[in-house]
């Protein structure tokens, strides 16, 4: 069983918003927060982590990235508040 993850970084409360899919949400995350991931993210310094779903269907977790992206900005903001009203960067929760 694989560990897959979708996820929503941000640059800071109510900025810019990036989403993601990876089966190793700690390495990803560090990597857009390193500049490492060209793009998007580190164009525009999107690098709080601040919404995370967990599964261990990489189908499920492509189709759920592609239902999100297509979702209205105010619906992703819902989500993200509802789950983490602060907009805290989660990365440190992840590391344990």
């Amino acid at each position: 069983m694989r560990d897959y993850y979708v996820y929503i970084l941000a640059s800071k409360k109510d900025g810019v918003l990036y989403i993601g899919v990876t089966n190793d949400l700690v390495r990803r995350v560090k990597e857009h927060k390193d500049g490492l991931v060209e793009g998007f993210t580190k164009k525009y310094f999107v690098h709080r982590l601040v919404y995370y779903e967990h599964t261990d269907d990489i189908e499920g977790a492509i189709i759920q990235e592609k239902r999100l992206k297509k979702w209205k900005r105010d619906w992703k903001v819902k989500l993200i508040e509802k789950n983490n009203p602060n907009w805290d960067d989660l990365y440190s929760y992840i590391l344990g």
